[in-house]
């Protein structure tokens, strides 16, 4: 058994800095590079791109990437482990093949982990016994049934654990949590039980502290952002764990960045419910136990952690077509910014009335001035700019579509002064709303297959 396990974080998001990864494989020795690119309106895009090609439905990005990724993973003999695979993990992995091919890499071993995607298997699951009813308002699937665009139930560490007992250096999964991802090496490497709920709960924290990238290391941090260093270059965040469960947040010497107490309870309250009951498929983690001290710079000891039981449920997500919305924007300069902006918020609401347009929700910000606080915002007098934007709700496309023609006439319909409308008419989009629901563990059948680099 290791004394301890470096696991790096490589990215928060889909979108999140390309060269991220690169450097923490490059600048410092870690064991494990973990991605995060999956939220819940990332699946629906995916879905998306699946059903117009059966070879997609993953992020299409983290394959340029693993041409420049994948030597140094090799070189450094560093496991790989990301949720990138979306809604086709398989597909993902054989594209991650085939540059391992063309690299002339053999005797390679890449995993996918799926079966999370329960898509096609709505309906029996439904007449199986299983409401997936909406956690938050108690509705029956049936209310939305026929605008259901991706449906996923978060898998745990389990079977990407598995993918490292068959010998895999790079593990592309579905919809795996953000935690699963961190906890399953530590599992792995020291031999913990299922029913080790303090070690495992120490693992899900790490986990968490780690899925948001920079978030822990200094970005975006609200506290004492002037004081991090050369975020230009930020070290992601990496978590030594050690057999007992403690753990140690640090980042590389040579990048950016901050890793303090600040930083770290920054992150650790993120996306944060009953702090008492952090659920997830591996273990029910308290996060009133986790005690931090700073044992030097950049370096942050996460200790005491308690956990629970899991529970019978996975979570399941669930997102839906709920309509359709338009934003309009221009930009109005002094003098008398804001009242020229309230004036083309009267003539539009005005237009929409004359026109007979019927929508869910009309909603007004005056970016530079209360886009951010809303009523609570301070009165400015006189800014020498402010974005008026002006955004629609509905379910009628053709409404929608009348409303896009509205904005831009301003210019010369409107009062004086405007700029900002070079990108045109406004567009009309779809909306993706969130369903989340709960399923016994027992009707999903995750699986993994792993292949090797001939």
């Amino acid at each position: 058994m290791k004394k301890f396990i470096r696991i790096a974080s490589g990215q928060g998001y889909w979108g999140d800095r390309f060269d991220a990864p690169i450097d923490q494989v490059k600048e410092g020795d870690v064991d494990y590079l973990v991605m995060d690119y999956l939220a819940e309106v990332t699946m629906s895009i995916m879905q998306k791109q699946k059903s117009r090609d059966p070879n997609l439905g993953y992020a299409k990005d983290f394959i340029p990437l693993m041409r420049k990724l994948l030597p140094l993973l090799v070189e450094k003999k560093v496991k790989l482990i990301t949720n990138a695979g979306g809604v086709n993990p398989v597909s993902c992995m054989i594209a991650v093949r085939a540059i391992a091919e063309e690299m002339g890499y053999t005797g390679l071993k890449i995993a996918a982990v799926y079966g999370d995607d329960i898509l096609e298997h709505l309906d029996s699951i439904i007449a199986s016994g299983h409401e997936l009813k909406n956690m938050e308002t108690g509705e029956s699937l049936s209310r939305i049934r026929d605008q259901i665009q991706s449906a996923n139930v978060y898998l745990g560490a389990e079977p990407v654990v598995q993918a490292l007992q068959e010998g895999a250096q790079i593990i592309v999964t579905g919809r795996v949590t953000d935690t699963g991802i961190s906890l399953a090496p530590m599992i792995y490497e020291f031999d913990w039980k299922s029913d080790d709920w303090d070690k495992l709960a120490a693992g899900v924290i790490g986990g968490h502290i780690n899925e948001c990238g920079a978030q822990a290391s200094g970005g975006n941090f609200l506290a004492g952002w002037k004081e991090v260093p050369n975020m230009e270059r930020i070290g992601f965040p990496i978590v030594e764990a050690y057999p007992d469960g403690h753990l140690v947040v640090t980042k590389h010497e040579s990048l950016g960045g901050l890793v303090n107490e600040l930083t770290i309870k920054e992150q650790l309250v993120y996306e944060l419910g009953n702090p008492r009951e952090y659920i997830t498929p591996d273990v029910v983690a308290d996060f009133t136990s986790i005690h931090l001290k700073q044992e030097e710079e950049n370096r942050v000891k996460v200790y005491g952690i308690k956990g629970f039981p899991f529970t019978e449920f996975y979570k399941v997500s669930i997102s839906f077509f709920d309509g359709y919305t338009c934003i309009g924007q221009l930009t109005y300069a002094w003098p008398d910014a804001l009242e020229k902006s309230q004036k083309a918020d009267y003539i539009v609401r005005k237009r929409i009335e004359h026109l007979g347009l019927n929508f869910d929700e009309v909603h007004t910000e005056y970016i530079g001035y209360n886009a951010c606080h809303g009523v609570t915002a301070p009165a400015i007098n006189e800014p020498n700019e402010v974005v008026f934007q002006i955004g629609v709700k509905g379910k009628n496309r053709q409404d929608m579509n009348v409303f896009s023609r509205e904005v831009v006439p301003l210019v010369l319909t409107g009062p004086p002064t405007v700029t900002g409308f070079g990108g045109g008419r406004p567009k009309v989009r779809d909306i993706v709303a969130y369903w989340p629901a709960l399923l016994k563990k027992e009707v999903i059948q995750y699986k993994v297959l792993t292949i090797g680099v001939a």
